[in-house]
């Protein structure tokens, strides 16, 4: 019995001098490697594969749970629990999450964040509350979907696409000006450069017949320039919009605006008349250029 036990004891040693225990790591059917501790391999598990974070990372699902078998390895061979972890990792079930911001419902550009894209919703709505912007968040199981952009480049993105849309959506565009709007709605009574009895020279402007008291707007944002009584104008509202862009509303027959006041598109401004030299309630509209009267229809009215 005594030599039983040193027999086994000296087959042991020699062994464990040649051999050393690992536990085998299987995924479904597949050995994926070795791995000297059960418990500490478990943590990084925990760590990096249940817990796994990354860019637009929403949530994780775990395909396979490693099984473990104690093994023996020769002694140089070398464990590789990180390239488990890593197999692992590529192994999952990832849904991925991010934010797309739309400009009447139409998606114009994504975002890794909500926080992001409040960022970037909040400064453009800050320069004009009227911006149809929304935020919406979307997953996917593919990453290669996800075309997300950095916050400052978004939003130039996102400010350039929202003057292209105003500008396609725009009544006009003289000298860069965005024309928002027509000033009023109506038959066109007379045309630039026509004569008339009632006139020294020729037309400089659109007539635009409407009832006394119609809503006259202005085309665009702008400084007033002018709101007092002009001799064949009568009361004359103008308005400077920039790039040397000035429109001109004439036989007014209520101001609403003072001389240097800011007004948005849209904004009334005064309303129809037949002040001066005129013969019935309509609109005379001017555009003018670095102060040369131009042919409003060659912009609206077509």
């Amino acid at each position: 019995m005594g030599m039983i036990v040193i027999a086994f004891g000296f087959i042991s040693g020699m062994l464990f001098i040649k051999y050393k225990p690992v536990y085998a790591v299987t995924l479904g059917n597949e050995n994926v490697g070795y791995i000297e501790n059960i418990e500490e391999f478990e943590k990084d598990v925990e760590n990096n594969v249940i817990n796994y974070t990354a860019k637009n990372v929403e949530s994780v699902e775990v395909k396979e749970t490693p099984k473990y078998e104690l093994t023996f390895v020769n002694r140089e061979e070398k464990t590789n629990e990180q390239e488990i972890i890593i197999a692992m990792q590529k192994d999952l079930d990832i849904t991925y999450k991010y934010f797309e911001i739309s400009l009447k419902d139409e998606a114009i550009n994504s975002v890794d964040t909500k926080e992001q894209a409040e960022t970037i919703v909040n400064e453009l709505k800050e320069k004009d509350e009227d911006i149809d912007l929304t935020i919406t968040e979307k997953t996917t199981k593919n990453l290669e979907e996800i075309k997300t952009e950095e916050v400052e480049v978004a939003k130039s993105n996102i400010s350039t696409i929202i003057e292209e849309k105003e500008m396609e959506d725009a009544v006009a565009v003289v000298e860069g000006i965005k024309f928002a709007q027509l000033p009023v709605t109506g038959k066109i009574s007379s045309r630039y450069g026509e004569s008339s009895r009632i006139r020294r020279s020729t037309h400089t402007g659109l007539d635009i017949q409407a009832s006394t008291g119609t809503p006259i707007s202005v085309v665009a944002d702008g400084t007033v320039t002018c709101a007092e009584y002009s001799g064949p104008y009568g009361n004359l509202v103008k308005v400077s919009h920039g790039n040397g862009v000035e429109t001109w509303y004439a036989h007014t027959s209520k101001m609403y605006v003072k001389v240097g006041q800011e007004v948005k598109a849209g904004d009334v401004i005064a309303a129809v008349g037949s002040t001066g030299n005129s013969t019935g309630a309509h609109l005379h509209f001017e555009i003018r250029i670095n102060g040369n009267h131009v042919n409003p229809q060659n912009y609206m009215y077509n």
